[in-house]
Formats: structure tokens, sequence, C-alpha cells
């Protein structure tokens, strides 16, 4: 356990912190998942609508330091190659 105040308020922000992160990175993820379940339907109409959330879901979380730009531009990368190739 912490004990000087300092590392008692980074415990706290750590925690807060990783909270949102975990939830952003949710975010993604299950954007991408919905993605994948549609190729898997062969359902391309509400592709491209989850496409943009995806792609939002992946630029905000790469903003606010969830994951890194680069890993968010592969992400992106992949699920288009994806799209693409299923058509």
């Amino acid at each position: 356990m912490p004990i000087t105040q300092s590392a008692k308020k980074a415990l706290r922000q750590n925690a807060r912190r990783r909270t949102k992160n975990v939830a952003r990175k949710d975010t993604y993820k299950k954007a991408l998942k919905d993605i994948k379940k549609l190729l898997a339907a062969k359902e391309t109409k509400e592709i491209q609508a989850k496409l943009a959330l995806a792609y939002q879901a992946l630029d905000k979380a790469a903003k606010l330091g969830a994951i890194k730009k680069n890993k968010a531009s592969r992400l992106k990368s992949r699920v288009t190659r994806l799209i693409i190739k299923s058509k």
C-alpha cells in the first residue's frame, strides 16, 4: 500500500485511467468482432456502418492513449482488407 499522499493519489489516478482504457479497448474490440460476424453472415450493407464505428473507436483509443497510433492503423488496415477480400 502507498504511504505518501502523492503515492495514494497516483494509485487512485491509475485505477481511474485503467477503467477508462479498458472500456475504450472493449469498445473497439466489440466493433471489430461485430464486423467479423457480419462478414461471416455476408451482410454487406451493415458492414459499412459498423466499419465507420470501428474506425471511430480505434481513432479515439489511439488519441487518448489506450493503444498506440500504429496499432490502430494496423487494425484498421486489416479489417478493411478483410472486407475487400470478402467482396
